[in-house]
């Protein structure tokens, strides 16, 4: 038995702390993605790939798609007409060399249906002659094979924000058409970065414009969104109002609200 209370054990030595790991440098932060596009109203952007080379046309899609964007692939003139009637893109990728005819004839007949189609043009051939009379027929930009699909991407972003077709997700509060801007949280209205005044009811008929771009409204459906009643003979409330937003927004620029006779009004961006 230890009678031995209260002395203190003796005390192992202290083993020697190993050396702390070395801390790897910290990585660079990736470069931001730019935000997703979306259409005005907040429906996914289309696109029309028309390439007669299948694999391209599908890994270029596969791109597009990835961006969030509606996408669908033609590899000849006829198919690229008929899908375009029926899906109605925002933007068309489009080779001037196609097996039943030129790309050249296809854009004009694509942009005798839609003035406003943004269209960007992919082909082999390099020549300044080539690039005038596919930028003259109507084309808004060109890009040679090979190419980068990154390039391709930015180059169509470009042309539908210059168009006034699309908003970033991350603006929602921001509506923007051609040069004119509306930012739904501040209420205020620009063109052209000039300040416009609006009244309350001109602001929610301007706003309910700019959230349906080139699509033809008709009195029933803007009086039932902006006036929030049922249409009944009060066309020329619609009418009035229209007149004010023409005398604000237009006055003295390229128009931007159209009258389409007997279905209703449209706004679109001016021409540059």
């Amino acid at each position: 038995m230890d009678t031995h209370i209260g002395r203190a054990a003796p005390v192992p030595p202290a083993r020697p702390v190993p050396p702390a790991a070395p801390v790897p440098p910290a990585k660079p932060a990736a470069p931001a993605k730019p935000a997703p596009l979306t259409r005005p109203d907040g429906s996914p952007v289309r696109v029309l790939v028309v390439d007669d080379e299948p694999d391209l046309a599908e890994v270029l899609a596969g791109v597009l798609r990835y961006e969030g964007w509606q996408v669908r692939t033609a590899g000849d003139v006829a198919t690229a007409l008929a899908h375009a009637a029926d899906f109605l893109p925002d933007a068309v990728v489009l080779d001037i060399m196609l097996p039943d005819g030129n790309g050249l004839a296809a854009l004009r007949e694509l942009r005798a249906a839609r003035q406003d189609l943004c269209v960007l043009f992919l082909t082999a051939r390099d020549s300044v002659e080539d690039r005038i009379a596919g930028l003259t027929a109507g084309g808004d930009d060109y890009v040679t094979k090979p190419f980068s699909l990154e390039e391709v991407l930015a180059r169509l972003r470009g042309l539908l924000r210059r168009a006034g077709m699309t908003r970033a997700r991350n603006d929602a509060a921001l509506l923007e058409v051609g040069d004119l801007t509306l930012d739904e949280d501040a209420r205020e209205v620009t063109r052209g970065g000039d300040a416009i005044d609006l009244s309350p009811t001109e602001f929610e008929l301007l706003r309910y414009l700019m959230r349906n771009p080139r699509r033809v409204l008709s009195k029933p459906q803007i009086l039932d969104h902006v006036w929030s009643y049922d249409f009944g003979g009060e066309a020329h409330v619609v009418e009035l109002y229209i007149s004010y937003l023409r005398r604000k927004v237009d006055a003295g620029r390229e128009p931007m609200i159209h009258t389409v006779r007997g279905a209703g009004y449209v706004l679109k961006a001016a021409p540059r």
